[in-house]
């Protein structure tokens, strides 16, 4: 296995410093939907939070438990503590800056089997535009997820399961729970988190990538609290009842397989879309694979573990961050400009907007 130089995750974006926290939650009210033998949900979540400034080191990407799950079976060229100190940019434990108040949250769902810190990219540049963002883990789903009394679950599912649609709604319907149930922990007064008493009760949205993109839509049709969701690259299974979805949606894929009659993954968006009745958007990036939408794409490229993408890594996060900011300012935000998301192609012409004949 080779040492290399440690990969580095783009800097965010905004003006303001990212603290960054992780904590367990339970839900006692329900049995853990993949181990028969766990009789409570067990999570972990990370959240990313406007800070005053800098102070003491970086957060470590992943503890060292994770990072050898995660390479387990990879057939990779790479040492389990280079991926856990991917170098980051928010500073652990850090307070929540001074006299912020009615701030916006962003639920962050990530790819099945991925660990809640694929999505870190994303998570530190909404912080750094003052947003609280918070990825949840999917115990059970994902390759490893320490909790911090040193147990480690992995993933329960083996290489055998069969991946029909009665499975995938089971994963997304159970990703919509956890996200209620993380709501209710964040705007409850139940985390362990000082800053949660600044967090606004009206202004959350969720995005996810892969599954936990899909699962963006049962999550909003069974919490009215998520005002606005967008699907990154994920094929859907919740069906939207006739009455519709009229809250802000918004679906960003790969073009050659999003976009409208490109196929099974693409019919899927086609088939949702008269039913989502609010404001929405149907983009498409150029040059993209599935993992450019996470940080994946962008360390696979420092690594020399190149995915074959024609856009690098690090451009198709920037798009990522500019669509993703672009929408929950124009939805979350009070003082947003309105047609601001509409004007993303100018600066990012990989971006195609797609109008469906439905």
């Amino acid at each position: 296995m080779h040492r290399m130089a440690l990969p580095t995750l783009p800097v965010p974006t905004g003006p303001h410093p990212v603290g960054t926290t992780s904590v367990y939650v339970e839900d006692v009210s329900r049995p853990d939907p993949w181990r028969a033998d766990v009789s409570t949900r067990e999570l972990m979540i990370s959240l990313w939070y406007p800070t005053a400034g800098p102070s003491g080191p970086r957060a470590r990407y992943l503890t060292q438990a994770e990072a050898t799950a995660v390479l387990a079976g990879q057939d990779l060229p790479l040492a389990a503590d280079t991926l856990s100190a991917v170098r980051t940019h928010a500073f652990p434990d850090a307070p929540l800056a001074p006299g912020l108040r009615d701030l916006p949250l962003v639920l962050l769902s990530p790819g099945f089997t991925r660990p809640r810190a694929t999505l870190t990219s994303i998570g530190e540049d909404l912080a750094s535009h003052g947003y609280v963002a918070v990825a949840i883990d999917h115990t059970y789903e994902t390759a490893a997820t320490a909790f911090p009394d040193g147990r480690v679950a992995t993933f329960a599912l083996g290489h055998g399961y069969a991946r029909t649609a009665d499975f995938w709604r089971k994963v997304k319907t159970g990703r919509a729970r956890d996200a209620s149930f993380v709501l209710d922990q964040l705007l409850g007064g139940n985390l362990p988190w000082p800053g949660a008493a600044a967090l606004s009760s009206d202004r959350i949205g969720m995005a996810g990538h892969s599954a936990g993109g899909a699962a963006t839509i049962p999550a909003m049709l069974a919490d009215e609290r998520i005002r606005a969701g967008c699907d990154v690259d994920g094929s859907t299974d919740a069906l939207i009842p006739d009455t519709g979805l009229d809250r802000p949606f918004l679906f960003l894929g790969r073009d050659g397989q999003y976009s409208p009659g490109d196929g099974p993954a693409a019919d899927t968006w086609a088939r949702d879309w008269p039913l989502l009745t609010g404001w929405k958007r149907w983009l498409v990036v150029a040059g993209a694979k599935h993992p450019s939408f996470t940080d994946l794409g962008l360390l696979a490229d420092q690594l020399g573990l190149p995915l074959g993408a024609a856009t690098s890594g690090l451009r198709t996060m920037t798009i990522i961050r500019a669509c993703l900011r672009a929408f929950f300012d124009q939805h979350l935000r009070r003082d947003a400009e309105p047609t601001a998301f509409d004007r993303l192609n100018a600066d990012h012409p990989e971006v195609r907007p797609c109008l469906p004949s439905s």
